[in-house]
């Protein structure tokens, strides 16, 4: 009788060794002096010195911000262009761009990743694209799980979701209460697509268009896969700037992450009772790949707005009084952004 192996069926754990070998050195350049040994554990640890000289500023009151999330179907587009090293990024800033709606700064995060076979290379590609986004957004990846299912996912497939911790001041907490009729919405410039869409995205370009991933688009100025796999930006280190900037006064009052549903909807999210969104069309700059798509599918207006960022991937309430000079901040830390509309009763 034939014996039965676990290599037999799909996961061969020498391979799956080499793998995670590959990973300590990615970890290591996102750690901080708060995160604590625990090599060989089966948890991270991160110390909670709020009051002392590990963290920038001290925590009165400090309250802990989790979020969840993963990259969707653009993974299909990497897997087409057979560029991984990217879509790390994207899962990274799905993730802490939520956090930051809560003027949280980003503690830690985890991954979770699922394969359909043992690929040490690919694998550590993606957690390349982990590590520099915990790297640029100043969080530390402590750890993570890799899964390998063959019977569940087709030979190639993966998945991918994230998990970030951070702080806030309950003080400094933002949570749209303070939010009244008169503000200023100032939209802040996405890479692009970012990572909502791709379902509809991929239908267009492929489907319909016939386009290939290496086929050159003079419209956009690159290739069909370039484009598409343009990482999600990372807002964490010039909204928290301006956050600082401001820690004596409350002149953000709302932060919207403009993912799936797009500006309508994710702003009004965070409106309290009796205050109403009015969003001024053609105010700010919309990237070529959106009329693009647009054209190439036939889509609706209304459509793109809702599927899509529009090349808006945050939105800032703020105080009339200070809006000019919160855009100037951003422009400081290198981001473009526009005043969008305006908060009515």
């Amino acid at each position: 009788m034939q014996k039965a192996t676990y290599k037999d069926s799909g996961v061969d754990l020498e391979l799956y060794q080499q793998s995670m070998a590959r990973l300590p050195a990615l970890m290591n350049r996102t750690r901080s002096p708060r995160v604590l040994p625990a090599d060989g554990g089966f948890a991270g640890l991160f110390q909670l010195d709020f009051a002392g000289k590990l963290f920038a500023r001290n925590y009165q009151d400090p309250v802990l911000v989790a979020c969840t999330d993963g990259v969707g179907t653009k993974l299909k587009a990497a897997q087409l262009a057979g560029v991984h090293n990217t879509v790390g990024i994207d899962l990274v800033a799905m993730c802490v761009n939520d956090a930051l709606c809560t003027g949280a700064e980003p503690l830690f995060f985890l991954d979770y990743i699922a394969m359909s076979h043992d690929d040490p290379e690919r694998l550590a590609d993606v957690v390349e694209g982990i590590s520099r986004g915990c790297e640029e957004t100043d969080c530390s990846l402590i750890g993570g799980e890799t899964a390998i299912m063959p019977d569940l996912y087709a030979r190639g497939d993966y998945d991918l979701a994230g998990f970030c911790v951070g702080v806030v001041d309950r003080a400094k907490l933002i949570d749209g209460k303070a939010i009244a009729p008169g503000d200023v919405v100032l939209g802040v410039a996405s890479s692009g697509l970012h990572s909502n869409g791709f379902s509809l995205v991929r239908k267009i370009a492929f489907d319909i268009a016939g386009l290939k991933v290496d086929d050159h688009v003079d419209e956009l100025g690159c290739t069909v896969g370039e484009e598409l796999l343009k990482p999600t930006r990372l807002y964490v280190r010039p909204v928290r700037s301006v956050l600082s900037h401001y820690r004596k006064k409350q002149v953000v009052h709302g932060i919207a992450h403009i993912t799936g549903g797009g500006l309508q909807e994710n702003i009004e999210r965070v409106l309290p009772a009796g205050a109403k969104l009015e969003i001024e069309p053609d105010t700010w700059a919309v990237p070529p790949v959106f009329s693009w798509l647009q054209r190439l599918g036939s889509v609706d207006a209304d459509e793109m707005a809702r599927v899509f960022n529009m090349g808006v991937g945050l939105a800032l309430i703020v105080s009339d009084y200070y809006a000019d000079s919160v855009r100037s901040q951003l422009a400081d830390q290198g981001l473009e952004s526009w005043a969008i509309g305006r908060i009515t009763s």
